[in-house]
């Protein structure tokens, strides 16, 4: 689907044609992306909000446009609700750095098994700086959030409520509208990371429930530093700055300042405008298809994937099999062979897998490895990359003799 539109793909590695399966960690960027960021360069280049010139005037409106567009995209209809930053883990940082002057000691937060260390080293922080209590949503043992402890982990001194919307690892799209539910029942704030769906699932911000949401745009087809946080009006104004200098002032004088009105109060300095220039033409090529196109690609590989990947013996498969009920992603281990060793046999082959722990070592502790490999699939792949996947794990066992 369009693997032509993405030139990176049409190179070689390894004398081999590129099977890129590492679209978790980044997706490939269509020529219209890359098209749009170097003409940024090419003929607006300047900075934003702060000069008379035209070159000025083009690019704030460019930088502006993206803002505009990313809400449309989620169904966010003031743009003032969206949150211009360097990527979801900047987002994340500000909106748990941001609530910090609304904790009081002993307050809780909540956060999941699965997350991202971008979604829960902040709250870590957060919690030793500021005398909070971190709790813990477990995972079963089928990969998904056992919320038969929900009622029993959400309390009167719960305050924020943070997790993922698809997990990096596991692939287990969690049911965030219910747990939003839950929280909001307890007068929590929801903050979601949904680094791993937007783009990739059909999402409608009001309809998810969640009052605070960070994204990536280069996990969406779009260039890397840059990304998002998207509230709710309420929950904005709950955030403090957590990075100053220009342009998120109103007035400064030697011993003080007031903040610019939200967004601009949390986008202090320089922004990437070229990345947000190019930005709105990944998510015309998302539109082009459809995102529920899309979707219905990407759990058709993981379907075949699942299915191939299963007749390896000895090869342990993690997160739900349905499907349609995780993302495009798959994380597996071979108990014979590491996971490094076997992403790099792999890439021997030309074939790109991702190997580690994913920035998620609380739940490969759950899982009970160290490291897995994961393949995780774009819009440009297809079921002929995922028997290039099964060829070269045949393959990699081989030289290992397992």
């Amino acid at each position: 689907m369009a693997r032509e539109r993405f030139p990176i793909l049409r190179r070689a590695v390894h004398g081999l044609p590129l099977v890129y399966l590492d679209s978790a960690a980044t997706s490939q960027k269509p020529e219209q992306v890359i098209g749009a960021e170097a003409r940024y360069y090419r003929e607006h280049n300047a900075n934003v909000h702060r000069g008379m010139h035209a070159l000025a005037a083009e690019a704030t409106d460019l930088y502006e446009q993206c803002r505009r567009r990313v809400g449309r995209f989620l169904g966010v209809t003031r743009p003032e609700q969206v949150v211009t930053l360097r990527g979801a883990t900047a987002a994340l940082n500000l909106a748990a750095g941001g609530l910090a002057p609304r904790l009081r000691p002993g307050d809780e937060i909540l956060v999941t098994g699965m997350e991202h260390h971008a979604n829960l080293v902040p709250w870590i922080a957060l919690a030793r700086r500021e005398g909070l209590v971190l709790r813990h949503l477990p995972v079963n043992d089928g990969g998904e959030l056992d919320l038969g402890r929900l009622p029993d982990l959400l309390t009167d001194r719960t305050r924020v409520v943070a997790l993922t919307h698809v997990s990096n690892v596991l692939g287990t799209i969690n049911p965030v509208a219910e747990i939003a539910a839950a929280a909001h029942r307890r007068g929590a704030l929801v903050v979601v990371d949904a680094a791993q769906s937007v783009g990739h699932l059909p999402l409608n911000f009001a309809a998810l429930g969640a009052d605070l949401l960070a994204f990536s745009a280069h996990k969406c087809y779009g260039p890397m530093g840059l990304g998002f946080l998207v509230g709710t009006p309420e929950a904005l104004a709950m955030l403090e700055p957590v990075e100053f200098g220009g342009e998120m002032i109103e007035t400064v004088t030697m011993d003080a300042a007031t903040w610019a009105e939200v967004p601009l109060r949390f986008e202090a300095g320089t922004p990437h405008v070229a990345a947000a220039a190019a930005f709105p033409a990944a998510l015309d090529l998302v539109e082009e298809f459809t995102v529920e196109r899309l979707r219905t690609h990407e759990i058709s590989l993981t379907g075949y994937a699942w299915e191939r990947l299963s007749t390896l013996g000895g090869l342990a498969l993690h997160g739900p099999a349905d499907p349609a009920a995780r993302g495009g992603l798959i994380s597996f281990h071979d108990p014979q062979l590491h996971a490094h060793d076997l992403a790099q046999l792999l890439d021997a082959r030309g074939v790109a897998v991702r190997a580690g722990h994913h920035c998620a070592q609380p739940l490969h502790r759950r899982l009970g490895v160290a490291a897995t490999a994961r393949a995780s699939f774009g819009l440009y792949n297809s079921h002929d990359d995922v028997d290039a996947l099964v060829d070269g794990i045949r393959y990699a066992r081989s030289v290992f003799g397992t």
